[in-house]
């Protein structure tokens, strides 16, 4: 059962320092009164900086790569700016396209160039055709997605047109994969971490959090405890100026999926005379805190939830709930219930299925509307006693190999990234009053999604930006897209950041799904070529 062709990863929700496994971002909008009173749309009334009211938030720091002139007009960076980046064949897709490889030296601190030095690996999906118009990179998402292992597959995810005009190149961030990777748990460490109890309202639940939230921290710390205060999106977006760069491109042509959307947009806010041809799809909202963006998941994906069991039900006899469709949510939920009570044998005796990986296969699921009919088929199997398949999803959604072995480091990466970028509530009353309401008000994901302040308080270091709008005052035509029913970037977060951005353009996918281009059906991918390949902005409010 292969859940995803495409090498994207789906975001893992803030402060997943919890059980489960492939959960989503670093981007959840705010449901209900999350600091300062937002509304389930996706507000920033908790997000004004100084003028917030309501709980306080964790203390904040100031990023390294904050406060800086330009780097690129002084000479203490010129090391950097000037470095040729050396590519080097490192084989050829299935269709036969030239693949590079190239590894980019940038500072450890940005704000002390003398502080040592990190490489970031690159991948090139090098351009098919005989003209070509300069280098698209692109970002996955995450934060902790690999795009070195998005570039190499980019023939899922672009048209024909676009791979043939453009070198298509993906790197991975700082912290993530093979770029300086951080590493805090052993591959049985995170089997362990996945199948725990991840219901933190119960004493039991809340116990598995903290232990596995010091554990992954202190191991992050002691593998790489010189690395995790720089690893926040500032530094990276900084780091991606560099490519620019070395790639002897004077503006920046991007293509951000999810997390990606907000380096992007960083990216912009910091350097707006650089942004090229940018397209930010299943964006995130830079103004919310982290209670925010936990309760606007949790929302979203109870709505994807949903939307799947009416597919379910229409399959008719094929799908195991019947019914009307709140008396096939309630069979859901008891089945949630009784693998927490009694986890399910699977094909491995030593892995059964517990409630933790049933949430995360059912999860992972919300994604990729095409993978449905996998979802009902497992979902089948697991209510007639088997959690094999729905173990093979999660599996899958976690990136584990059938060996027992992790590709890339996301599960932890994104906690890295995540506790830097976004501020969340301390008070743990507030946290638990937030977290009864979420599991209440969004019952089958929303029990796990609450808590974001705690656990990030045990990570070793704290957040380094305010929450903010972005505006990229000065930037050329920045394309934002928005999917309406998309469970880990809620659609209300593409039309704040297209409405924050003084150059933002919003395009509108109908369905269901995490982003647009390269799932749509055609027409995002038809605005969106026409924008890389022939400048032509798409019109605002376009909807397919």
């Amino acid at each position: 059962m292969s859940l995803m062709s495409r090498a994207r990863r789906p975001l893992a929700r803030l402060g997943t320092v919890a059980a489960a496994s492939a959960l989503v971002l670093a981007s959840c909008t705010g449901g209900g009164e999350t600091g300062g009173g937002s509304d389930a749309g996706g507000g920033n009334a908790a997000s004004e900086d100084a003028e917030q009211s309501g709980p306080a938030l964790a203390e904040t720091g100031t990023s390294a790569a904050a406060d800086l002139e330009d780097p690129v007009a002084d000479p203490a960076y010129a090391a950097y700016y000037e470095q040729d980046m050396v590519w080097s064949d490192c084989g050829a897709t299935a269709s036969g396209a030239a693949l590079e490889c190239a590894t980019i030296s940038v500072p450890v601190q940005w704000d002390d160039p003398d502080a040592g030095d990190i490489d970031l690996a690159l991948v090139k999906h090098v351009a098919t055709g005989a003209e070509t118009t300069g280098s698209l990179f692109v970002n996955p998402g995450g934060p902790g997605g690999s795009g070195v292992d998005f570039a190499t597959n980019a023939e899922y995810t672009f048209s024909a047109d676009v791979l043939a005009s453009y070198d298509v190149i993906g790197f991975d961030p700082r912290g993530v994969g093979q770029s300086a990777g951080i590493d805090c748990l052993s591959d049985e460490e995170l089997d362990e971490r996945r199948a725990a109890d991840d219901l933190p309202l119960t004493e039991e639940g809340f116990e598995a959090m903290t232990t596995w939230g010091e554990r992954t921290a202190e191991g992050c710390e002691a593998d790489s405890g010189e690395l995790l205060p720089y690893l926040d999106t500032l530094s990276a977006a900084r780091d991606l100026d560099v490519m620019r760069a070395a790639v002897g491109s004077e503006q920046l042509d991007y293509l951000g999926f999810s997390y990606g959307t907000y380096l992007g947009a960083t990216y912009a806010e910091t350097y707006p005379d650089r942004v090229g041809s940018f397209v930010l799809d299943g964006a995130i909202d830079p103004s919310l805190i982290g209670d925010e963006f936990s309760a606007g998941q949790a929302e979203a994906f109870e709505g994807a939830t949903d939307a799947f069991i009416e597919a379910c039900l229409d399959a008719g006899e094929e799908c195991p709930l019947e019914g009307e469709p709140a008396e096939a949510k309630q069979q859901l939920l008891d089945f949630l219930a009784s693998v927490e009570e009694e986890p399910l044998p699977t094909g491995d005796p030593e892995r059964p299925l517990t409630g933790s990986l049933a949430r995360a296969g059912l999860l992972i699921l919300m994604y990729e509307d095409g993978t449905w009919s996998l979802g009902r088929d497992a979902l089948a199997d697991a209510m007639d006693g088997d959690g094999t398949a729905l173990l093979s999803l999660a599996d899958q959604g976690a990136n584990r190999n059938l060996d027992g072995s992790y590709n890339g480091n996301s599960a932890v990466a994104i906690t890295a990234v995540n506790c830097l970028d976004h501020p969340a509530v301390t008070d743990m009353d507030w946290q638990r009053s937030e977290a009864e309401r979420l599991a209440e008000e969004n019952p089958t994901f929303g029990p796990t999604f609450g808590f974001s302040g705690y656990a990030c308080s045990m990570w070793p270091e704290g957040p380094v930006r305010e929450p903010a709008e972005i505006h990229a005052e000065g930037a050329g035509p920045i394309v934002v897209i928005g999917t309406t029913g998309d469970p880990a970037t809620p659609y209300s977060w593409a039309e704040a950041l297209a409405a924050q951005l003084d150059s933002g353009v919003l395009v509108t996918r109908e369905g269901e799904g995490h982003t647009a281009y390269g799932r749509s059906g055609g027409c995002i991918e038809e605005l969106v070529d026409a924008y890389l390949l022939e400048d032509e902005v798409p019109a605002e409010g376009a909807t397919c």
